[in-house]
C-alpha cells in the first residue's frame, strides 16, 4: 500500500508539473524581501525574493528551490498563491496549509485561497516528507516576522 501511494503522490500532475516548471523562477532586481530556508539533513533548499506594492501586497515573487520534489513542487505553488495578499494574508494561508498538512480539512473557501497547494494532501501518508512541503513556508514565515518587527 506504501509504494501505491507513493506512486500516486508522485504522479500528481500538478506536483509533477511544478516540480519540472518551477513558477516565478526569475530572480528580481531588486526585492523588498528576500527569504531563505535549507534542510540540513537532505540538503531541500527554498530561495525567495518578493516585492511588495504600495498596499503592502505581494506583486512579484523570484523563487528558486533545489532538492526533492516535493519540496521543489510546494515553494513553486508558495510563489503563484502569495500574489496579491498581503504579509499578513499569506501568514493566513501558511497556518491553513500547515493544518492541511497535519490532517485538517480545509472548507472551500480556505480551499481556494490555498489553490494548486491542496494537490499537496497526499504528502501526509507520509510524515517524514511533510518537512519537504513546509520548508518554503518556514523561509516565508521567518522573513515576514522580521520585516514586521522593522516597521514603526
Amino acid at each position: 500500500m506504501a509504494q501505491n501511494d507513493l506512486d500516486e503522490l508522485y504522479g500528481n500532475d500538478l506536483i509533477r508539473d511544478h516540480n519540472r516548471n518551477p513558477r516565478n523562477s526569475a530572480k528580481l532586481n531588486s526585492p523588498d524581501l528576500v527569504a531563505d530556508a535549507v534542510n540540513p539533513f537532505c540538503g531541500d533548499e527554498a530561495h525567495f525574493q518578493i516585492n511588495l506594492d504600495g498596499q503592502g501586497r505581494v506583486s512579484e515573487v523570484g523563487y528558486e528551490g533545489v532538492g526533492c520534489a516535493i519540496c521543489r513542487s510546494a515553494g513553486s505553488m508558495l510563489s503563484e498563491v502569495i500574489k496579491g495578499h498581503t504579509l499578513e494574508e499569506v501568514e493566513e494561508i501558511s497556518g491553513l496549509f500547515q493544518d492541511m498538512m497535519f490532517g485538517v480539512e480545509p472548507s472551500e473557501e480556505q480551499a481556494a485561497l490555498l489553490g494548486d497547494l491542496t494537490s499537496m494532501t497526499g504528502v501526509r501518508a507520509f510524515p517524514i516528507r511533510i518537512k519537504c512541503a513546509l520548508l518554503a513556508w518556514s523561509a516565508i514565515e521567518d522573513r515576514i516576522s522580521e520585516h514586521q518587527r522593522r516597521q514603526p
